[in-house]
């Protein structure tokens, strides 16, 4: 029986699985809708779409890399110890060799592609995860870097992933250092790699924000853009990278540690994973009450 929109619809409706899980439950069932319901508990795919709505702000930041293209990526989950899952960690190497292999643009993007190419669509991939593993699941943010065989990739994670950084030493095959410089970030997290980068409307607000603090601690007016610029340049300091007492020898600015590399840092993705995220918040007591309650 041929399976159409329709069809594949009123499935959906039913069992809130997503298209392409239903429409191979129908094609596999040929089309019969009772036991393409089943076939969809059977694979656990109805219990993990009933999932999506849950909080995942745990999880691990992964990197991969091939050859001169390298990614970092985040994957969510509902508490930390799924992070040490075998098939959770399966499903972080797949996810890193699809994206550098394929290189989507966006997150929607790749959940639309097939698997390596090929095979299922991503997003059935993350699915069939969920209904194994038995929590919400989800690639939430990616960053792809690309170099020449001139440069060296700076790539570190973090405790095993909970901070995950990239950068791209240009001008120098000098792993070792390009990973120093990633160790920084990680720990330091400048929002910056110069003050070049920095908007003129930030430096703009800083510095009238440390005039007026300085009028209001009583210095004489004509010493305060003095003051003001001598601060202004600490708080550069502080989050630019370049321009930070490098981790490792704090006697020197990593611009310093990095020019004698033989290279330069334009740019870094530093990902933590839950940043911005509301994470439940609940406690045993409650979350057995919630369920004497039902």
């Amino acid at each position: 029986m041929a399976v159409n929109a329709k069809m594949v619809k009123e499935l959906r409706e039913k069992t809130g699985a997503g298209m392409m899980d239903c429409k191979k439950a129908l094609t596999e069932t040929d089309g019969n809708m009772e036991e393409a319901m089943a076939w969809l508990r059977e694979k656990g795919i109805s219990k993990a779409q009933k999932k999506a709505d849950r909080v995942a702000a745990e999880g691990a930041a992964a990197i991969e890399v091939s050859g001169n293209t390298a990614v970092l990526f985040e994957v969510n989950c509902e508490t930390d110890f799924v992070t040490k899952n075998d098939q959770f960690k399966k499903l972080l190497q797949e996810l890193g060799q699809h994206l550098v292999n394929q290189k989507p643009a966006t997150v929607e993007e790749a959940l639309e592609q097939k698997l390596h190419g090929e095979g299922e669509v991503l997003s059935s991939y993350i699915t069939d995860v969920v209904a194994k593993i038995g929590e919400k699941i989800s690639l939430r943010r990616f960053s792809i870097q690309e170099k020449t065989d001139n440069d060296a990739f700076g790539a570190y994670l973090h405790m095993g992933g909970n901070i995950g950084v990239l950068t791209v030493l240009e001008g120098s095959t000098d792993e070792a250092a390009a990973k120093d410089v990633a160790m920084h970030i990680a720990a330091v997290n400048p929002r910056y790699v110069s003050t070049d980068a920095i908007p003129e409307e930030e430096i703009n607000s800083e510095r009238e924000m440390l005039k007026t603090q300085a009028l209001n601690e009583g210095k004489p007016e004509n010493i305060v853009e003095k003051m003001v610029e001598g601060r202004l340049n600490k708080f550069f300091q502080e989050i630019c990278l370049l321009e930070q007492d490098f981790v490792k020898d704090p006697d020197q600015k990593v611009k310093q540690f990095v020019k004698s590399s033989g290279g330069s840092v334009n740019s870094f993705q530093r990902f933590e994973v839950g940043e911005g995220m509301q994470k439940r918040e609940e406690n045993f007591a409650d979350e057995v009450m919630s369920q004497v309650k039902k």
